[in-house]
């Protein structure tokens, strides 16, 4: 009996290693993603890797409908911009600052006699609301930021590195 078993052994031994390979995601799968895309009228934010979607997420948006403005209009920019820094003591859970105000908005406020407003972030849910998940996103509820479940927020955490480019579309 412990001959038989004894042959079996460096068998098992393969089938634990493939089953191990085989369940990993590739290690480029954590590196890819060089944009991100945020389409408001669907309220998505899609993950980029040389043109291709690797993966897209439901999201809500500021309050009011059109591009930011003003400091306080509740509404989401609309332009290219940077994910430039990581906030991990947010309010919300985990943060990625996106660099608004660019000079086009810092003029467009300036014509219209207001500040541009900043502290425009892709994050998760606010703390003690982690619950709702997808909920979240049946309603546009922040002030201009644009929101993600904390899964999904940690997703995009790993995926996107400071200093990816971020266009915000209508």
């Amino acid at each position: 009996m412990q001959n038989r078993a004894s042959s079996l052994f460096p068998l098992l031994i393969i089938l634990v290693a493939v089953s191990l390979l085989a369940c990993q995601e590739p290690a480029s799968a954590e590196t890819t993603v060089d944009r991100v895309l945020v389409i408001k009228n669907e309220k998505k934010l899609v993950l980029l890797s040389n043109g291709t979607e690797v993966k897209s997420y439901r999201v809500a948006l500021g309050r009011k409908d059109g591009a930011k403005v003003r400091q306080g209009d509740h509404r989401t920019p609309e332009g290219v911009y940077l994910l430039d820094r990581r906030n991990v003591k947010s309010r919300f859970y985990r943060a990625l600052h996106i660099s608004y105000p660019n000079g086009d908005d810092r003029a467009r406020a300036h014509r219209s006699g207001a500040a541009p407003g900043g502290d425009i972030m892709i994050h998760g849910l606010p703390k003690g609301f982690a619950d709702l998940g997808d909920l979240h996103a049946e309603r546009n509820w922040t002030k201009g930021c644009i929101a993600l479940t904390n899964v999904q927020m940690d997703e995009i955490w790993r995926l996107v590195r400071d200093g990816t480019p971020i266009e915000i579309v209508p």
